[in-house]
């Protein structure tokens, strides 16, 4: 079975001083665990329209996006099902919207000074994408 997500982060300003927006979930053990929003791609809809949507959806901010940031992909079962799933992760500016956890599936949203996002995400997959992101801020500059 394939799944296909798309997210991203969403920068307040396009400089290395900006603050990112990021989420966080309760693992089974209650943990919180800092990541960057996505979701599921809806029929008819591109990735970045798709990542548009959820990191609104996830953080209450909405953005442009700027540029991709990278893709990951990973394998995990549901029930009797393999699945296979990829997410297209993209740089985007926000342009409107204040920070809100009102998205059931997320436990807080902050805003995170862009030097300490590493740090705080749980996923190594997902630190790495951030090796990109000066390239694309000077990009749009």
């Amino acid at each position: 079975m394939e799944e296909t997500s798309a997210g991203g982060l969403v920068l307040d300003t396009a400089s290395a001083a900006a603050n990112a927006a990021l989420i966080a979930r309760r693992d089974k053990r209650g943990r919180l665990l800092w990541s960057l929003p996505k979701g599921h791609v809806e029929r008819d809809e591109t990735t970045e329209e798709a990542a548009v949507r959820e990191v609104a959806e996830e953080t209450g901010v909405t953005g442009a996006v700027l540029g991709p940031l990278g893709t990951i992909d990973f394998w995990f079962v549901a029930g009797e099902a393999r699945v296979h799933k990829t997410v297209h992760h993209f740089l985007l500016l926000r342009t409107s919207g204040d920070l809100s956890d009102d998205d059931i599936e997320v436990a807080e949203v902050a805003w995170v000074p862009l030097s300490e996002v590493v740090r705080r995400l749980a996923y190594a997959d997902e630190r790495r994408l951030l090796d990109g992101v000066p390239t694309i801020l000077a990009d749009a500059s």
